[in-house]
């Protein structure tokens, strides 16, 4: 497996290499769309070739570009079904859980100025949930479910110990929890459930690769 990092601004796409096919984790926001498809053409991804773009959730920064690129390309479009009420009103609180306090209200109001707009909404052709192989598309990989940044996040773990984590974790400094963890208790059980996988390399969706055991060491210190 080819892996290619397309940094859009601060949101990575990964495109995946196998063969002659290609597959997509995350499509950037809308605003980014030139760069993506300049990325997709320099390596050498045309219309035909990208059999299926993997949303690791709804919102608008990693799904921006989903309903373009299944027109343009042809491909198909995999996601959570908690995610989909998110993807089809464009609205990123449908995914999450977030506390109704005045604190709650406030991220309400903060997180919905990032709605994906009309026309980039979309309906997945496939539902995906933990277990799902994507063998069929060429990818020795299976699909995880891992809520903490949003109730349908899904991680993608390759043969090899690639993980691409959407935003459940990041390394903008060093690796962290990710951006907006709502949901702390699914976050930590999350992580406990991923400790017992063969993760060598980890992907985000924000900030470098890193190697696992590099999040565990500070995951430990921070919590003793």
């Amino acid at each position: 497996m080819e892996i290619r990092i397309i940094k859009l601004g601060t949101v990575n796409c990964y495109l995946l290499k196998t063969g002659a096919r290609f597959l997509l984790v995350d499509t950037g926001p809308s605003n980014k769309r030139l760069d993506l498809e300049r990325e997709l053409e320099a390596a050498g991804c045309r219309p035909g070739d990208l059999t299926l773009i993997v949303a690791t959730h709804g919102d608008s920064d990693h799904v921006g570009n989903c309903a373009y690129l299944r027109k343009k390309y042809l491909s198909k479009i995999a996601l959570h079904r908690a995610e989909v009420d998110a993807a089809e009103t464009g609205d990123p609180v449908l995914n999450k859980i977030i506390p109704h306090n005045f604190r709650g209200m406030m991220i309400r109001i903060i997180v919905r100025w990032f709605k994906l707009k009309r026309a980039d909404r979309f309906t997945p052709d496939l539902l995906i949930d933990e277990g799902y192989n994507l063998a069929s598309y060429g990818l020795d990989a299976q699909v995880w479910h891992i809520p903490g940044h949003s109730t349908g996040s899904i991680g993608i773990l390759a043969a090899a110990g690639e993980f691409f984590c959407g935003d459940l974790l990041k390394n903008i400094r060093q690796p962290t929890p990710g951006i907006g963890i709502f949901d702390h208790f699914e976050f930590e059980a999350t992580i406990e459930k991923l400790r017992l996988l063969n993760i060598h390399t980890v992907y985000p969706g924000h900030g470098r690769p890193f190697a696992w055991e590099q999040f565990i060491k500070n995951h430990r210190r921070k919590a003793r």
